[in-house]
């Protein structure tokens, strides 16, 4: 009579080195970096043109101004929560991110339709027209970053 199989036996190697590590916060690797950088370029230049803006002639266009430093701040939330990993940074990076995209398309649309209250021009004025309409790309391009790299739900 043959013995019987030991049930409780331990995994080989080989099936140890199939079995898929658990999934890591990418957001920060890869293109995601690149991302990252360019969130920081606008961070600081936004950052630098809205205080200049502010300090220098804020009674010419104050609500222009105002939303330039808030998208100065917008910018500077998602640098550092794309930078950082975990499920609470992800979701405040698509907060931001999401804030960012409907910050550009109403500031667009009012600076266009508006001129009264935008005689200057703002980071999101025109869409981004002064910096070659990348803050109306940043955001669709952020979000689609986002999505892929979406950390796997969680296990009950």
């Amino acid at each position: 009579m043959e013995e019987a199989e030991n049930v409780t036996a331990k995994p080989s190697h080989q099936d140890i080195a199939t079995t898929p590590a658990p999934a890591k916060d990418t957001r920060n690797t890869g293109p995601g970096r690149l991302l990252i950088a360019v969130y920081a370029v606008f961070a600081i230049s936004a950052t630098a043109r809205a205080g200049f803006q502010i300090l220098t002639k804020f009674s010419e266009a104050p609500l222009a101004y105002l939303l330039s430093a808030f998208a100065a701040v917008v910018y500077l939330v998602a640098t550092v929560s794309l930078a950082k990993s975990g499920r609470t940074w992800f979701k405040v990076s698509v907060a931001a991110v999401l804030v960012e995209l409907v910050g550009v398309l109403v500031v667009g649309a009012l600076s266009l339709f508006d001129s009264v209250n935008f005689p200057h021009e703002t980071v999101w004025s025109l869409f981004g027209r002064g910096y070659a309409f990348i803050p109306l790309l940043l955001p669709i391009l952020g979000l689609i970053w986002l999505y892929r790299r979406r950390p796997a739900p969680k296990q009950a």
